[in-house]
């Protein structure tokens, strides 16, 4: 059962990776047909990083074993490359749409500020799944239930969401620096 979930959160954590191929191209300019293709990015991005709240499953398969060496050898294992796996998508598709905007003559704040619109969005979209089960597509086909939620949010949901913006935000910092080093790694060859 786990791997079942797991497949389907990494098929939509990869979602936003596809668009960013297909939106993010140096020579790709908006039409109509691209700004659909963006709400669809937007809407799915979250669903990359969402990813790291499957934690919660986590103990509950620590707690199913009695073995040691399972949850250090399997368990563990496999939770480190769903969540390295799930926000590395969440990172390489924002670094495509960084490189995009630059190609598009954006300086780095302006740029900064989409990632980090992006990051409130996807955590309120992180928080709206794991804790009300909305889907990506609940934007087009319950509209109504999802701003109800957001309409009056109580205090210990601003708090998770913000958590979650500083884990998105903090991360996506990291993933940055790790392109950047290994960019200027290949470079200086």
């Amino acid at each position: 059962m786990p791997l079942e979930w797991m497949a389907w959160n990494l098929w939509l954590a990869v979602v936003p990776v596809v668009l960013s191929l297909v939106l993010f191209r140096e020579d790709q300019h908006p039409s109509a047909g691209w700004w659909v293709g963006l709400v669809a990015f937007v809407a799915f991005l979250p669903n990359a990083p969402y990813v790291l709240t499957d934690v919660i499953h986590f103990a509950r398969e620590v707690r199913a074993t009695d073995s040691d060496l399972h949850v250090a050898f399997v368990l563990i294992p496999k939770y480190a490359a769903f969540f390295v796996v799930g926000f590395g998508c969440y990172g390489y598709a924002l670094l495509r749409l960084e490189r995009w905007l630059r190609w598009q003559g954006w300086g780095l704040p302006r740029v900064y500020g989409a990632d980090l619109t992006l990051h409130a969005l996807c955590a309120v979209g992180v928080f709206l799944g794991r804790v009300f089960r909305f889907n990506s597509w609940d934007l087009a086909t319950n509209p109504g239930e999802v701003a109800e939620v957001i309409r009056f949010p109580k205090p210990e949901s601003v708090a998770l969401v913000t958590l979650t913006f500083l884990v998105l935000a903090g991360g996506t910092a990291a993933i940055r620096v790790v392109a950047s080093i290994r960019h200027q790694l290949l470079v200086g060859r």
